[in-house]
């Protein structure tokens, strides 16, 4: 009788044992916070679409940002120290140690100015470059002598060359571009492209409209997974 209810005692033990709820599995963790930057004589406000986008895609509308400035007379080095101050500014909002970042147009400059010479390839995971000026357009000569966005525009301007120099996707950051053979600003569209990126045809784009085609945009998403 004694065996029985010891081997009783035990199998209900064990019948507890297997019940019992298993600890809470960690949480996964959200998705790093994204920076958008503008292009040139545009403002934050152009990143609605895309910003909607992302969050049908899952991101929290408290993980997106989007930088504002002064795309004609401030230097490419001065705007570069400013994002960093921004993006310091989200990492101390979110909490995160790393950030995204989208640039359209100009606005790719300053972001590959700050991951190269302003500290950022251990901050920046990944930087995305719709329709960006990365080897100079053409077009930037027109405004060159009034604008100084313009004039880091230009191809072989200082900003540029030293873009240009050495290695063009430096660190630890990852790099995309987007480009389009029917862009119209950045001339030649092959100026787009990175050394050491994954580089992405969106096909036959006006140049704006790299900031609302649902294609590119689920193509930045899909890298933004890696």
């Amino acid at each position: 009788m004694r065996l029985a209810t010891a081997a009783t005692a035990l199998a209900l033990l064990a019948g507890t044992i297997a019940l019992a709820p298993a600890a809470d599995a960690a949480p996964a963790p959200g998705p790093v916070p994204v920076v958008f930057v503008h292009g040139r004589n545009a403002d934050p406000g152009v990143w609605g679409t895309m910003k909607d986008r992302f969050e049908q895609a899952g991101y929290p509308a408290g993980d997106l940002f989007a930088w504002g400035y002064d795309s004609s007379r401030s230097t490419n080095e001065v705007l570069s120290g400013q994002l960093a101050a921004y993006i310091d500014s989200v990492r101390a909002q979110t909490g995160s140690a790393q950030v995204d970042i989208v640039a359209h147009s100009q606005g790719s400059l300053p972001t590959r100015w700050y991951t190269k010479f302003g500290g950022g390839s251990d901050v920046v995971r990944h930087l995305v470059s719709l329709g960006g000026p990365n080897h100079g357009t053409s077009l930037a000569w027109a405004c060159a002598i009034w604008d100084q966005g313009c004039r880091d525009m230009t191809p072989n301007s200082y900003v540029e060359s030293h873009l240009a120099s050495g290695d063009e996707t430096p660190g630890a950051t990852e790099y995309a571009t987007f480009w389009s053979d029917c862009d119209g600003f950045i001339l030649p569209n092959s100026s787009v492209p990175l050394s050491g990126a994954v580089n992405t045809d969106a096909g036959c784009l006006a140049h704006n409209d790299l900031l609302t085609d649902a294609p590119t945009a689920q193509g930045v998403l899909d890298f933004l997974k890696r």
